[in-house]
C-alpha cells in the first residue's frame, strides 16, 4: 500500500495520521497484505464453511467437563480469601 492509500484510508476512517504513526502503519499493513497474499495460496477446496449467512443456528461444539486444577492455583495468588471467595476491600 504506497503513501497516498494510507491516508485515503486514513481520512475515510476519519483517522488524524502523522508522520511517524503513517511509517508504523505502513509496515503493519504491509505485513498484513503479505500474509493475505499467502492466505491465498492455501487450497481450500472441499473444506466445509465454518458458517453460513443463511445458517439459522449456531454450529457449536458440545460442551465437555474437564478436570482442572487451574482455578485452586489462581485463588493461591488472591492476597486474601474466604473459603473459595477472593475478598475485596469496601471502596465506599
Amino acid at each position: 500500500m504506497d503513501r497516498k492509500e494510507l491516508y485515503t484510508t486514513a481520512a475515510l476512517a476519519q483517522l488524524e495520521l502523522s508522520d511517524q504513526e503513517a511509517d508504523r502503519l505502513a509496515v503493519a499493513v504491509g505485513q498484513m497484505l503479505e500474509y493475505f497474499s499467502k492466505m491465498r495460496e492455501i487450497d481450500v477446496e472441499g473444506l466445509e464453511p465454518t458458517t453460513h449467512a443463511l445458517l439459522k443456528t449456531n454450529r457449536v461444539r458440545d460442551d465437555v467437563v474437564i478436570e482442572s486444577t487451574l482455578a485452586d492455583a489462581l485463588l493461591a495468588n488472591a492476597p486474601e480469601r474466604e473459603d473459595r471467595f477472593i475478598v475485596i476491600p469496601n471502596v465506599l
